[in-house]
């Protein structure tokens, strides 16, 4: 798991770097930061949806998928609970936010390509390179999220580490468990939310993206179904 523990290193690394340079950010451009942020949210998750839509076997899936998990993690209320937890905790400028940086942090790191096939990829061929680029990336997107939230964003890390570690260790016990069609709808559920969470930093529209979790674990059960029937 050589990749993804460097994949978690350069995500604390960025997210200490980002916190001293928090200090000396002025308001406005922080303001700038959350609008970057947003816009390359809604590229980067629209890509992930788009590129996978035609590779899709069941092309209503993901609309069940959003629907049923949506339903669910509002009943949980997933989002308000995790939103309510880290602001607690947080302190200082900008804690309201901090809720809505991490959620967003946390789907850029884990919802993609290069972080999903990463660890089936190293686990099956020894192979880190995918890895090692999104570390790279991370690297870049973690003191950028860092020096807008602060110091909290480091709690991303750990949650990458699990999300990449049970990709790692489903490839490990079994290489065809993780098929290329169930990373397909994987993909585009998590490409849609990624898009959710840039509208909300960009303030045109709060999607409580975090309800939609459970919505990853629909194409997983669906495959299960098949598999099994």
């Amino acid at each position: 798991m050589i990749g993804t523990i460097v994949n978690t290193c350069t995500i604390i690394a960025g997210s200490l770097i980002g916190a001293l340079l928090n200090r000396g950010v002025k308001e406005q451009y922080k303001e700038v930061l959350y609008t970057g942020l947003g816009l390359a949210s809604l590229a980067i998750g629209l890509n992930a949806t788009i590129t996978n839509l035609p590779k899709s076997q069941y092309p209503v899936l993901f609309i069940v998928a959003l629907a049923v998990g949506g339903v669910v993690g509002t009943w949980f209320d997933i989002d308000g609970r995790f939103k309510r937890l880290v602001n607690k905790r947080s302190k200082g400028q900008g804690e309201n936010r901090l809720g809505d940086g991490l959620s967003t942090a946390i789907l850029l790191y884990c919802i993609g390509p290069l972080s999903m096939l990463g660890p089936v990829i190293s686990a099956l061929k020894g192979d880190h390179t995918f890895l090692f680029t999104n570390a790279t990336l991370d690297f870049v997107s973690s003191t950028i999220f860092a020096s807008t939230y602060g110091i909290g964003m480091v709690l991303a890390a750990p949650v990458l580490f699990l999300w990449q570690g049970m990709f790692y260790l489903v490839a490990q016990i079994s290489s065809s468990a993780v098929s290329d069609a169930l990373m397909a709808e994987l993909l585009i559920v998590g490409g849609l939310m990624i898009t959710g969470s840039g509208l909300g930093l960009l303030n045109l529209k709060d999607c409580k993206t975090l309800n939609l979790l459970p919505s990853l674990l629909v194409p997983v059960a669906w495959f299960l179904f098949l598999h099994l029937v």
